[in-house]
């Protein structure tokens, strides 16, 4: 019986890794990687894995990860949009080309790649993985924020306007245990440590970002929600993961003043205002 097929980015730790490891079971799974550091390692989950080269911020890069897919395969079953990156920061002193890398990375980068494989996704399933942050109540991870609402906003209307030619599913976790919160730190160090308008602010963020990192849900809940999401046939546009998830997806419902008014008390409690 020939294997289905699914393609994932972002796939050497955290929630990619989980997906790859889960669907090489019984699929063969084309694992996106950036550091080739990690080509070994992915190789060694399953025969059923191959690694290939993508990196979401270089247009060329993509155009060619997108280039041997569709010479390598005749249709992709599943694609899951899993990489992406924290730009975090006040939007009073955020730089714009801190600004571009984030929509180039979260946003631009899952479009791009994805418009290149239509050819072979006809009928295919795509999962993004969203974030409760798109749902856009949280302070100073604004550029975050944005861009997961914007990938949300331009694959909706890629389903529509392609007369559902692929199944758009956006999966928006809360707060997961993943090494993305340890890299987000490292990677927006000069705002944590440079910026002394808002020095208290930017310190709670990394130290709840640490305890995030060791606290948050298991990855596993995630891999669970997109294996069920796989296998219906007509899955809901939208899912969360976690109760933190679903709060902020019914106060984002909210007027945008009371929802303002409750970010505000939060932080007075927090001891940021």
């Amino acid at each position: 019986m020939k294997k289905r097929v699914i393609v994932i980015t972002g796939a050497t730790s955290g929630i990619g890794k989980a997906l790859v490891e889960s669907f090489s079971e019984d699929c063969l799974v084309f694992a996106g990687y950036r550091n080739p550091n990690y080509e070994i390692p992915l190789r060694k989950i399953s025969s059923n894995v191959i690694p290939f080269f993508i990196d979401m911020e270089k247009t060329s890069i993509i155009d060619g990860a997108a280039v041997l897919l569709k010479r390598q395969v005749e249709h992709i079953d599943l694609l899951i949009n899993v990489a992406g990156c924290v730009m975090a920061g006040p939007m009073e002193t955020m730089s714009l080309g801190k600004l571009r890398t984030q929509f180039e990375v979260n946003t631009f980068s899952h479009l791009r790649f994805t418009q290149k494989l239509m050819p072979v996704l006809e009928g295919a399933k795509v999962i993004n993985i969203s974030s409760m942050a798109s749902f856009g109540i949280f302070p100073f991870v604004a550029p975050y924020c944005a861009s997961k609402r914007a990938l949300d906003i331009l694959f909706n209307a890629l389903e529509l306007e392609s007369n559902h030619k692929i199944r758009v599913i956006s999966i928006k976790p809360g707060v997961i245990a993943t090494p993305l919160w340890g890299k987000s730190i490292a990677l927006n160090r000069d705002s944590i440590e440079g910026c002394k308008t808002y020095e208290k602010e930017m310190l709670y963020m990394a130290q709840n970002a640490m305890k995030n990192e060791e606290k948050g849900l298991p990855v596993s809940k995630v891999v669970q929600l997109i294996r069920k999401v796989d296998a219906l046939k007509n899955p809901k546009p939208s899912y969360t993961v976690g109760g933190d998830a679903f709060f902020a997806e019914l106060i984002s419902k909210l007027p945008q003043g009371i929802v303002n008014g409750l970010i505000e008390f939060g932080m007075k409690k927090k001891g940021l205002r």
